[in-house]
């Protein structure tokens, strides 16, 4: 499976689906989904590209008329929080989660940077190397996030890459 949708595949099933496993999330963790914070989901779940708060604002807008930023800020840190959506640190930037309610320790985020989709990929690996380095400097990481740029199968024309070069 690719981490990677398919071009011109329907975002409405991407964002129906996150939208529908964010409500039960909160649901179970007793939390209130409110109607904004799934607007502002909903919006970053439409596209797999990352985008900045004023870029959700302006997908948000009605009539022409914009919600508040601070509206979409809160939105956004509590979606943080409870896993549903994720920081691009390079971008300054937001990406719905897509893989669920699954761990997101060990998460890497792969980013194209023809398409400037974003891929969310599972690296147990990854974060047990983190963990080894921090704990070999004597450190308490309270942050790690690890971004690999590149190219998505779909833009490099082939099907996945065996190994980096």
């Amino acid at each position: 499976m690719s981490d990677f949708p398919n071009p011109g595949h329907d975002h409405d099933v991407c964002a129906d689906r996150v939208v529908r496993v964010a409500r039960a999330v909160c649901r179970r963790r007793g939390v209130r989904l409110t109607s904004q914070r799934e607007k502002v989901l909903d919006v970053l779940a439409q596209s797999h590209r990352p985008m900045g708060a004023y870029e959700i604002l302006d997908m948000m807008a009605e009539n022409g008329k914009r919600p508040a930023p601070i509206t979409v800020y809160r939105a956004l840190d509590f979606l943080l929080q409870q896993g549903l959506a994720h920081r691009i640190e390079s971008r300054n930037a937001y990406v719905a989660c897509m893989i669920g309610d699954a761990a997101h320790e060990g998460t890497v985020f792969l980013i194209c940077r023809d398409c400037g989709n974003v891929g969310e990929a599972p690296a147990e690996d990854v974060e047990a190397a983190i963990g080894k380095v921090a704990r070999d400097s004597d450190f308490s990481p309270d942050l790690a996030v690890v971004e690999i740029e590149g190219r998505c199968s779909h833009c490099a024309g082939v099907s996945r890459p065996t190994s980096v070069q």
